[in-house]
């Protein structure tokens, strides 16, 4: 098995900054106001939360301000609860920003958060590992891709609101998204005991898809492609649900609707609840 590679998604951020301006500056102020697939957040919301994840990154990774403690611990629930209330007050801060306003600071900021994460050295140690990966330390390579996933599923819970999501569909833009959350496989079947060599096939089906292979080695589950031996279990969900799947709005009683499994229930049920985020 040749091991997953996470991709380059440097050279993607500009077009989707480029395709975040263009869909809210047509946006009228009632559809600022509609509900997304975020429970309690309005479009307007998640356009403050993309806002925040340029503001705050560059505050603290460019800047080195960080504005307060941290979590109470490095434990994953510490960090989430911590992300989940800084992620709240900034949205209730920002309701005192205008449509118009908003969508300024997103043009302004978009470009210059992007313009940072290209003087990054990639093979450098980030500030922040992939901890949906299971990570104790990732490079910056990782770093940016999981920022790229962030602000492609952002974006497409508001084009999804409008109706629009053909635009991030693109094998070009989607593929790089999906091709990076499918290494938080291995970290979240890491309970999951089975003997070395058990192999399980996760298919994304559609153009921007693919197929990758999760392998049980001696001492832990790996993600990789290109596999040619026998497999213990088979996953295929379609393209159009994936993204809502790894991004915590696609219920397990929902997803149950698309995922087609084959094999034993220990190898297949925890992808019901597989998760490439954090808050």
């Amino acid at each position: 098995m040749v091991p997953a590679v996470v991709p380059n998604t440097l050279p993607l951020f500009a077009e989707l900054d480029r395709l975040l301006s263009e869909l809210l500056r047509r946006l009228t102020l009632a559809e600022w106001e509609q509900p997304t697939v975020v429970p309690g957040w309005r479009v307007r919301d998640v356009a403050l939360h993309l806002l925040d994840g340029n503001l705050r990154s560059m505050s603290m990774l460019r800047d080195g301000h960080f504005g307060g403690p941290g979590p109470a611990t490095s434990a994953y629930a510490d960090v989430v609860e911590y992300l989940n209330a800084l992620n709240q007050t900034w949205v209730a801060a920002g309701q005192r920003l205008s449509p118009a306003v908003l969508a300024w600071l997103l043009e302004v900021s978009g470009p210059a958060y992007t313009s940072f994460l290209h003087s990054l050295d990639p093979a450098s140690p980030a500030q922040f590992a992939v901890a949906w990966a299971g990570e104790a330390e990732s490079t910056n390579h990782f770093h940016i891709a999981r920022e790229y996933t962030e602000k492609w599923h952002h974006q497409q819970q508001i084009r999804q609101a409008m109706g629009q999501e053909a635009a991030l569909l693109l094998p070009t833009l989607y593929h790089p998204f999906l091709a990076t959350c499918v290494h938080a496989l291995p970290h979240h079947y890491r309970a999951v005991e089975a003997a070395p060599g058990t192999t399980v096939q996760f298919t994304i089906s559609g153009p921007a898809g693919g197929t990758w292979f999760l392998h049980r080695s001696s001492s832990r589950w790996e993600v990789g492609c290109e596999y040619v031996g026998s497999v213990q279990a088979t996953i295929d969900l379609p393209e159009a649900a994936a993204w809502r799947l790894f991004t915590k709005s696609l219920p397990p009683a929902e997803a149950a609707a698309y995922l087609t499994c084959q094999g034993p229930e220990s190898l297949t049920n925890p992808v019901f609840s597989l998760l490439a985020i954090m808050a």
